[in-house]
Formats: structure tokens, C-alpha cells, sequence
């Protein structure tokens, strides 16, 4: 990671442990179909209500372009996160392009349910 400055309206930003954590499982729910990558799905994931959190990229450039999503995920009570690298969010995602934001979506009877579930406390915790 470098040091650079990142925007302050990019709140809350995951430390390098929880950034870690929010990688792993973005990268199994990818494994799941469990994921929907780019701002504009992510903002269909919150709108239809399938959405269990949302990452966003904190270098993203403007950063205006996904500022819409923290206020309709508090609106649908669902947990965000923004991690610092755009270049390793899309990684995570499984594609060679950068994301900006992405979604894990619920499904009935899946294995990442208790992970899910630990991460949306811990980025709850980050909120309070």
C-alpha cells in the first residue's frame, strides 16, 4: 500500500486486516455468482433489496462518481465499506479490469452466510 492521501469523504475506509478479510470473501463470493461488480449493478442490488454489503474503491477518481451509494445503502439499513485500491478490488472480483464498487448479493442456503455475516458486524463496527 502506499501512503498516499486518501479522500476524506471516503468513510469508512478498512484497515489493511479488515481490507484483507473484505478481499477474501469478495473473491469466494465471485466463486458463487454471489457478486455483482461496477457501481451501477451494486446500485441495483440496493434498489431491489438482494444486496448484504457494498465495497467501494477509495482512489476512485472523481470520487463523486459512487457517493450516491453510501446514502441509498444507510436508506436500506445495509453495511459499506471502502477499501483502498481500485486495481485490487477488481482483482478480487476475478477481472483484469479496475472495480470501483461491488456488491455480494444473498442467496437461500449459502456456504458464505456466517462470513457474511462477520464481516457486516465488523464494518458495523467501523461505523459506530
Amino acid at each position: 500500500m502506499t501512503g498516499e492521501i486518501v479522500n476524506p469523504k471516503a468513510y469508512p475506509l478498512a484497515d489493511a486486516q479488515l481490507t484483507i478479510t473484505i478481499m477474501d470473501l469478495v473473491q469466494q463470493a465471485a466463486n458463487y455468482k454471489q457478486l455483482k461488480k461496477g457501481a451501477n449493478e451494486a446500485t441495483k442490488t440496493l434498489n431491489r433489496g438482494i444486496a448484504e454489503f457494498v465495497v467501494m474503491a477509495a482512489d476512485t477518481e472523481p470520487l463523486e462518481i459512487l457517493l450516491h451509494l453510501p446514502l441509498l445503502a444507510e436508506d436500506k439499513n445495509v453495511p459499506y465499506v471502502f477499501v483502498p485500491s481500485k486495481s485490487a478490488l477488481g482483482r478480487a472480483c476475478g477481472v483484469t479490469r479496475p472495480v470501483i464498487a461491488c456488491s455480494v448479493t444473498s442467496n437461500e442456503g449459502s456456504q458464505l452466510k456466517s462470513q457474511i455475516q462477520q464481516l457486516k458486524d465488523a464494518i458495523e463496527k467501523l461505523l459506530i
